[in-house]
Order: structure tokens, then C-alpha cells, then sequence
């Protein structure tokens, strides 16, 4: 078990560390090649969702953007429909960078910023007001107008690095730079609070037939899950995670016990309890 256990992580890790280095490669042809390049908007897949007023009123994306983020868009879609919030833990750049952030602080034993439970379940609807407000800001400005403020794309298309102006960006280096402060204190807090695309996808995870699931016959309630999970889920509660997951799989890689904790479909009527919600702590 171990051995399958590493072997997932490796494969997480390579994957990860995959994407980051397309989209870095990609931000410096952007910024270097005299040959004009798709930008970093163009490997986004929420430009989709945030192009849904121009599309339905002109039948465009926003400006900026290029059809190849309307294919990612889609495909990310569909995926968090069969497969949940698997982009979130093992594509999206800046989700890496915050599990890099907890790495570290980690290894420089910082204590962790533990968020109240009633303060974090407040603070998760932050990703829905901004999604809503992003929708209707592109529509009614009719431009990219979360763009300009948007961390991901502030850190990794490496303008600030090529053509840095704090005279013209200084909000968005504030933002970029607190998210990225504020993550080495509290793990994920820009996926946990803030990110409108996880948001969307914690949505459509709930109709995902593939989660977790936690088979309370053998658990040994150790708790293991809920001391590694990012996302700080109570993972050991119920008997499905049904939103919030970033299928990184550190919950079942730390599990104990066999069969406790598994990815997988749901069972066949009639062989077991119906599934309970795992809610964030």
C-alpha cells in the first residue's frame, strides 16, 4: 500500500510541476519571441465562464481571449461533472504554488492560521460573490475586467518580471502578494476563499459520481484525513466528499486502513448507507 500510495504522489507531483512548467515556458515566448504568441489568457479556462454575457448578448468570448480557452473551459467543465475538483489539485498552476507555500511552511515550522468554523463557512461564499461579480462586470464593461486584477495572471505571465510598472499595477501586485502571503499562514486560501473558478467547480462536484468515500465500517476514526487535507474538510465525518476536494488523494494516502477511504463510484443500491455530506470544518 505504501508503495501505491507514493506512486500516486509522485505521479501528482510530476504532473503539477508539468503544467507550471508549460505555462512559464509559455509566459516567456509570449514576453521574448518576436513571433506574436498566445498570452496566458489563452491557457485560462475561466475566461469562459467570465465571457458568458458577451457570449449570450454578441456570441463572443471576451477581448483577450482566443478559442483555446473556451475548448479548456469546457473540458474543465465536463471533468469537475465526472471527476470533481481533480483540476484544482492537480493542473491549476497557482493551486501548486499554494500547496508549494504549505510545503514550506511546513518544513520552516510556522504555526498554521487555524480559521474559526463558522468564520471559514462564511468566508467559502467569498468565492460566489466574486464569481457573480466578475460575470457581471465583463458583461457590463464588455472587456476582460477581472484581468487586470486577477493573481494568476499577474504572477504567471510574468509581466511584472518582463515589464514591470507598479505606477500602472500596483493593485494587482498587492493582491498577488498578500494572496501569496496569506497562503504560507492558512493552506489554499485563495482556492478555500477567494478563487471563483473553484467555486464554480465545488458547484459541479456535487453531481460528480466519483468522491472520496469513507467506509465507516472499518474506519478507526484517526482523524489522519483531516489533519492533511488542504482544503481542511472534515473528511472523517461522513461518508462522501461532495464538494470542496481538490482530489489531491493526501486523505486516502494517509489512511491506516484499507478500504476506509477511497476514490471510487458510488455502490449499487442496497450495499450502503446513503452518503453523507462532508461540510469544510
Amino acid at each position: 500500500m505504501k508503495r501505491k500510495r507514493d506512486r500516486i504522489h509522485v505521479l501528482r507531483l510530476g504532473i503539477q510541476a508539468a503544467f507550471v512548467a508549460f505555462i512559464l515556458v509559455a509566459a516567456v515566448r509570449h514576453n521574448t519571441s518576436a513571433v506574436e504568441t498566445p498570452s496566458t489568457h489563452a491557457y485560462c479556462p475561466f475566461g469562459i465562464v467570465a465571457s458568458i454575457g458577451p457570449l449570450l448578448e454578441t456570441g463572443n468570448l471576451a477581448p483577450k481571449l482566443h478559442l483555446s480557452t473556451a475548448v479548456l473551459g469546457v473540458g474543465v467543465l465536463v471533468g469537475a461533472i465526472l471527476a470533481g475538483g481533480a483540476f484544482c489539485g492537480w493542473v491549476c498552476p497557482f493551486g501548486t504554488l499554494q500547496d508549494a507555500l504549505n510545503w514550506v511552511r511546513a518544513k520552516l515550522h510556522i504555526r498554521e492560521v487555524t480559521v474559526p468554523a463558522r468564520v471559514d463557512r462564511f468566508l467559502r461564499y467569498g468565492r460566489y460573490v466574486l464569481l457573480l461579480g466578475i460575470v457581471y462586470a465583463t458583461w457590463a464593461t464588455a472587456k476582460l475586467w477581472f484581468a487586470d486584477y486577477d493573481p494568476y495572471y499577474t504572477l504567471f505571465s510574468l509581466s511584472w518580471l518582463f515589464e514591470f510598472n507598479l505606477a500602472a499595477h500596483w493593485p494587482a501586485y498587492l493582491i498577488v502578494v498578500s494572496i501569496v502571503a496569506g497562503s504560507l499562514f492558512i493552506p489554499r486560501l485563495w482556492c478555500r476563499y477567494l478563487c471563483p473558478l473553484g467555486g464554480l467547480l465545488s458547484l459541479l462536484q456535487r453531481i460528480s459520481p466519483i468522491k472520496v468515500r469513507r467506509n465507516a465500517q472499518v474506519c478507526i476514526d484517526c482523524k489522519r484525513c483531516d489533519r492533511v487535507c488542504p482544503a481542511r474538510l472534515q473528511v472523517s465525518t461522513g461518508q462522501a466528499v461532495t464538494h470542496d476536494c481538490s482530489m489531491c488523494l493526501r486523505c486516502t494516502s494517509s489512511c491506516p486502513v484499507p478500504g476506509a477511504l477511497e476514490l471510487r463510484l458510488p455502490q449499487a443500491k442496497g450495499t450502503s448507507a446513503t452518503p453523507k455530506e462532508v461540510k469544510p470544518a
